[in-house]
């Protein structure tokens, strides 16, 4: 155990060489609970009325690699390897949660460059606030001035540590500093874990390596009653199901874990709940309920993509443009028009946001599975096309109706206002991407939302369209999650870390 009055010490001089990556994550896992124990003690002791003589730090561990060359092993994956020579490192955060994930990004490099890497202590100190464990409200306790001087003791978030330049690609090394092996720094990845339990209401821990995201209520309702039917079902690939509020509900046959009872349903739904699907390996499915707008679209792919999904995948309804749709119809997004402004600044218009073949062709076969239709059949109810994304939901109000005239220039078949955010947001942050959306009405045509055929439309469609999304992840995890990660979502000087 490190000495509480100075932590860094001791793990500083540890700093170790490994060519096994498992070794490698042990001593990542080491420092991290040896810096965690020590912010923990110390703030039950400040919380108890004790006053450190001195501020009070930890740091978070790092890993790092030194190359002097551009060879590196052939390899067909586009992840694993950095593109030449130089001094390449990240800070970590939760080596409990993230330890398959550290294993096989240390694992792949080592193949792939056959140095060791070097683990240590970093110099980014961790914030008090992410050491909390998921229970604690230890700060709520203080009186004002106690949390008043919480802030001379200990460190902080700093915003400074945590923006997103690497993956916007505006990042750039100052002279001698290291190149990032990760798109985020471990105050980033910490900053989002709290968020994702504030907007989810469900812990990091539970989100699954697919995630479905759906701008309709129905869509969560029927999720939750497949979810539950799952359950019941001895044989499930699925091992447990789980609500807001962390509650638990396990497949049939399967015992309790020591903490299942601490899930407790909220009084009032969060903003963006969601719901997990578990599968024993993580490559399970998460709905999200993102409600209806960009920003939230923007908002919970923010901080998701830390997590480093295999792929994420919008379902939700639009507004059909074409004459020649009829409500109830699919379409499958192969290009998107932008103007839901959200992103404009991390990623600017002029970028494309490519349709990536492996999502496309899983929706489009998971569609034809679902529905039993081929051929002419196949393409009469499901249309391939742009999408357009608006931040202004009553545009079709606005004066001499020029969003319809742009809308027409782009052949946009049909608008939503979450698509092209979290496609663009995909493309972003490397996460597979795609979108397949169910036209519920057609203001063009004056075929706008009535309450009785609003109803009769959601019973005839959610659950059909909600089966196709998972039957396009069955296939999709079928085909091998590595070929998911494209060499298209790859800048000139990409990190390394999937």
């Amino acid at each position: 155990m490190v000495s509480l009055h100075n932590p860094s010490q001791a793990s500083r001089a540890a700093a170790t060489l490994h060519t096994d990556p498992q070794r490698a994550l042990e001593h990542v896992q080491q420092i991290y609970r040896e810096q965690i124990e020590h912010l923990r003690t110390n703030m039950q002791r400040f919380v108890s009325g004790e006053t450190p003589a001195a501020p009070v730090h930890a740091y978070y561990p790092f890993v790092r690699m030194h190359t002097a060359t551009v060879s590196r092993a052939d390899t067909q994956l586009a992840y694993g390897f950095v593109e030449g020579p130089g001094t390449h490192e990240a800070t970590l955060t939760r080596p409990d949660l993230f330890s398959r994930y550290y294993a096989e990004q240390f694992r792949l490099l080592i193949k792939s460059h056959g140095v060791p890497l070097e683990v240590g202590l970093s110099d980014k100190p961790i914030p008090i606030h992410f050491s909390f464990a998921e229970n604690d409200h230890i700060e709520g306790t203080l009186s004002r001035e106690r949390r008043q001087l919480m802030r001379d003791v200990f460190d902080l978030p700093d915003l400074e540590a945590m923006d997103d330049g690497i993956a916007n690609g505006t990042w750039r090394p100052q002279p001698g500093e290291a190149l990032p092996l990760s798109l985020f720094t471990a105050p980033r990845v910490d900053y989002s874990l709290h968020r994702l339990r504030h907007y989810t209401g469900t812990q990091p821990e539970w989100f699954q390596n697919f995630v479905l995201f759906t701008n309709y209520q129905f869509y969560i309702d029927e999720f939750i009653r497949l979810g539950h039917a799952e359950m019941a079902r001895e044989d499930s690939e699925y091992v447990a199901f789980i609500e807001p509020g962390n509650v638990v509900t396990r497949r049939t046959g399967l015992p309790a874990q020591p903490n299942d009872e601490l899930g407790t349903p909220p009084p009032r739904l969060p903003q963006m709940p969601a719901y997990h699907l578990v599968r024993a390996d993580h490559s399970g499915i998460t709905m999200v309920n993102i409600g209806v707008g960009p920003a939230n679209a923007k908002t919970i792919t923010d901080h998701i993509a830390v997590l480093r999904p295999h792929a994420w995948m919008m379902l939700g309804h639009c507004a059909g443009l074409r004459n020649s749709q009829q409500l109830g119809d699919y379409v499958l997004a192969h290009a998107y028009v932008r103007e839901d402004h959200v992103l404009d600044e991390e990623l600017p218009l002029w970028v494309p946001i490519p349709a990536l073949a492996e999502i496309q062709l899983a929706l489009q076969q998971a569609v034809a599975d679902v529905t039993q239709m081929d051929g002419p059949d196949l393409k009469r109810i499901m249309r391939t096309g742009t999408v357009a994304s608006t931040d202004n939901r009553n545009w079709e109000l606005l004066p001499n109706n020029l969003p319809q005239l742009r809308f027409s220039q782009s052949r946009a078949v049909a608008l939503d206002m979450e698509s092209a955010t979290i496609a663009a947001n995909g493309f972003r942050f490397r996460v597979p991407y795609g979108t397949l959306l169910c036209v519920s009405d057609k203001p063009l045509h004056g075929e706008i939302k009535l309450p009785g055929m609003a109803n009769h439309f959601y019973r005839e469609r959610v659950d059909q369209h909600l089966r196709i999304g998972m039957r396009a992840i069955d296939i999709l995890r079928e085909g091998g999650t590595q070929r998911l990660h494209s060499r298209k979502l790859r800048s000139f000087a990409e990190v390394a870390f999937q």
